[in-house]
Protein backbone atom coordinates (compact mmCIF):
# COMPACT_ATOMS: atom_id res chain seq x y z
CA UNK A 1 0.00 0.00 0.00
CA UNK A 2 1.55 3.44 -0.87
CA UNK A 3 1.86 6.03 2.01
CA UNK A 4 2.09 8.88 -1.21
CA UNK A 5 -0.96 11.03 0.01
CA UNK A 6 -2.25 14.81 -0.76
CA UNK A 7 -3.64 16.29 2.52
CA UNK A 8 -6.84 17.62 3.00
CA UNK A 9 -6.97 19.18 6.87
CA UNK A 10 -10.61 19.20 8.04
CA UNK A 11 -10.99 22.75 10.71
CA UNK A 12 -11.71 21.87 14.35
CA UNK A 13 -11.24 18.03 14.41
CA UNK A 14 -9.15 15.12 15.54
CA UNK A 15 -8.77 13.92 12.37
CA UNK A 16 -8.00 14.89 8.31
CA UNK A 17 -8.97 13.51 5.82
CA UNK A 18 -6.04 12.27 3.26
CA UNK A 19 -6.50 11.24 -0.32
CA UNK A 20 -4.30 8.98 -1.22
CA UNK A 21 -2.59 9.19 -4.90
CA UNK A 22 -2.14 5.58 -5.86
CA UNK A 23 -5.40 4.30 -5.00
CA UNK A 24 -8.19 7.66 -4.73
CA UNK A 25 -9.43 6.42 -1.10
CA UNK A 26 -9.99 8.30 1.92
CA UNK A 27 -7.34 8.13 4.65
CA UNK A 28 -8.49 9.54 8.11
CA UNK A 29 -5.93 10.73 10.36
CA UNK A 30 -6.11 10.04 13.87
CA UNK A 31 -4.69 11.51 17.35
CA UNK A 32 -2.57 9.30 19.76
CA UNK A 33 -3.14 9.84 23.28
CA UNK A 34 -2.26 12.66 25.04
CA UNK A 35 0.92 12.33 26.64
CA UNK A 36 1.82 9.13 24.75
CA UNK A 37 4.97 8.36 23.28
CA UNK A 38 3.70 5.57 21.21
CA UNK A 39 5.76 2.57 20.12
CA UNK A 40 5.47 1.46 16.58
CA UNK A 41 5.69 -2.20 15.96
CA UNK A 42 6.57 -4.25 13.00
CA UNK A 43 3.62 -7.08 13.23
CA UNK A 44 0.15 -6.82 15.21
CA UNK A 45 1.52 -7.74 18.87
CA UNK A 46 3.55 -6.62 21.46
CA UNK A 47 5.56 -9.49 20.36
CA UNK A 48 7.17 -7.71 17.63
CA UNK A 49 10.17 -5.31 17.34
CA UNK A 50 9.54 -1.86 17.75
CA UNK A 51 10.79 -0.05 14.42
CA UNK A 52 10.48 3.48 15.90
CA UNK A 53 8.42 5.65 18.37
CA UNK A 54 6.27 8.06 17.74
CA UNK A 55 6.57 11.57 19.44
CA UNK A 56 3.77 13.09 21.92
CA UNK A 57 0.79 15.01 19.76
CA UNK A 58 1.30 12.46 16.58
CA UNK A 59 -1.25 11.80 14.28
CA UNK A 60 -1.57 8.26 12.58
CA UNK A 61 -3.27 7.16 9.20
CA UNK A 62 -4.98 4.23 9.44
CA UNK A 63 -4.73 2.07 6.41
CA UNK A 64 -5.97 -1.15 7.48
CA UNK A 65 -6.96 -2.77 11.27
CA UNK A 66 -6.07 -6.09 12.11
CA UNK A 67 -6.58 -8.55 14.98
CA UNK A 68 -3.53 -9.37 17.18
CA UNK A 69 -2.04 -9.11 20.97
CA UNK A 70 -4.82 -7.60 23.34
CA UNK A 71 -3.39 -4.15 25.49
CA UNK A 72 -4.71 -2.45 28.01
CA UNK A 73 -4.16 1.70 26.76
CA UNK A 74 -5.29 5.11 27.11
CA UNK A 75 -8.66 4.59 25.34
CA UNK A 76 -9.65 0.75 27.40
CA UNK A 77 -8.62 -2.50 26.03
CA UNK A 78 -8.57 -3.62 22.87
CA UNK A 79 -6.56 -6.06 20.21
CA UNK A 80 -7.39 -4.28 17.32
CA UNK A 81 -4.25 -3.26 15.09
CA UNK A 82 -4.04 -0.45 13.30
CA UNK A 83 -1.84 -0.32 10.01
CA UNK A 84 -0.28 2.76 10.02
CA UNK A 85 2.12 2.22 6.68
CA UNK A 86 4.04 -0.64 5.23
CA UNK A 87 4.93 -3.23 7.97
CA UNK A 88 4.00 -0.86 10.99
CA UNK A 89 1.42 -1.13 13.64
CA UNK A 90 0.16 0.30 16.59
CA UNK A 91 -2.29 -0.46 18.92
CA UNK A 92 -5.68 0.89 18.73
CA UNK A 93 -5.89 0.91 22.46
CA UNK A 94 -3.55 4.42 22.45
CA UNK A 95 -5.48 5.76 18.84
CA UNK A 96 -8.10 7.96 19.66
CA UNK A 97 -10.75 6.86 16.99
CA UNK A 98 -14.41 7.38 18.52
CA UNK A 99 -14.84 4.24 18.48
CA UNK A 100 -14.40 0.64 20.59
CA UNK A 101 -14.55 -1.26 17.09
CA UNK A 102 -13.21 -1.38 13.52
CA UNK A 103 -13.08 1.85 11.93
CA UNK A 104 -11.07 1.08 8.56
CA UNK A 105 -11.34 -2.16 6.57
CA UNK A 106 -9.81 -5.75 7.95
CA UNK A 107 -6.00 -6.07 6.73
CA UNK A 108 -5.58 -8.74 3.73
Amino acid sequence: MSVDHAQEAESGGEEEAVTTLAAATTVRYYSVAPGVRLNVRSGPGTSYDITRVLPEGAKVPIYCQTPGTSVSGYYGTSNIWDNISNGEFVSDAYVQTGSDGYVADCCA
